[in-house]
């Protein structure tokens, strides 16, 4: 069985946000999952993950951040992005007692993560995982968005497909070796920046999707 709640998410003086628990009856962890730029927590691929997860006994906790709430083009400042965030992994604990508590989500979503932890710990979580770092803009190659890792003092997951266009792994690699054994890299052979692979790889989206969650699942399931 799996429990499936929309609630409202308290972001203080910066308003309300939706947001979806979805949480298996024999869950052992929950991820607390932002989305990416371009799509909320409702989009096709969200709901995909976070069936996926929990078919393998991992909760999640989806929420829209306040720009999309909104329907707004432009995302959030940094703070803002942040405090949704905060706001969510707080929720996640009050919700889910006594599970493993990670945090994360896909491309833009991850990132804000990332920079939140960096700032000050998010209370409780154990790790963040990256469902695609967007380490660049597209075509144009650097390494500034990953300055702020080196201050994030738990483990680390990378899930980056090898074609992602805004993620170099030439550049990506040196940054992850360089944060030591707390930040792990699993490539998606074919993958691109939703680990979207190509007809002539041989699999299927699915197939590629499955890797993904079975990494993630066996990374959670092997924190502290």
């Amino acid at each position: 069985m799996v429990e499936t709640r929309e609630l409202k998410l308290d972001i203080g003086r910066i308003g309300t946000v939706s947001a979806i628990l979805t949480r298996p009856h024999n869950a052992r962890a929950c991820y607390v999952l932002a989305h990416g730029a371009g799509a909320g927590m409702k989009h096709a691929s969200m709901d995909k993950i976070a069936e996926g997860l929990a078919d393998r006994g991992i909760a999640t906790l989806r929420f829209n951040f306040p720009y999309m709430e909104k329907k707004q083009g432009r995302p959030d400042q940094p703070a803002v992005a942040h405090a949704a965030i905060r706001a969510a992994v707080k929720e996640a604990a009050r919700l889910c007692p006594g599970l493993k508590l990670v945090a994360g989500g896909k491309s833009f979503g991850g990132r804000m993560t990332s920079q939140a932890q960096s700032k000050t710990p998010l209370p409780d979580v154990k790790g963040l995982a990256f469902l695609g770092f967007p380490l660049h803009a597209d075509k144009k190659p650097s390494t500034e968005r990953a300055e702020h890792l080196a201050q994030v003092n738990i483990p680390m997951l990378f899930l980056q497909g090898t074609r992602d266009g805004l993620a170099d792994l030439g550049l990506l690699k040196p940054v992850i070796a360089a944060l030591g054994p707390k930040a792990t890299l699993h490539e998606v052979a074919g993958g691109d920046h939703s680990f979207a692979v190509l007809k002539k790889s041989g699999r299927t989206n699915d197939e590629a999707l499955t890797e993904v969650l079975d990494t993630l699942t066996a990374w959670i399931d092997g924190l502290a």
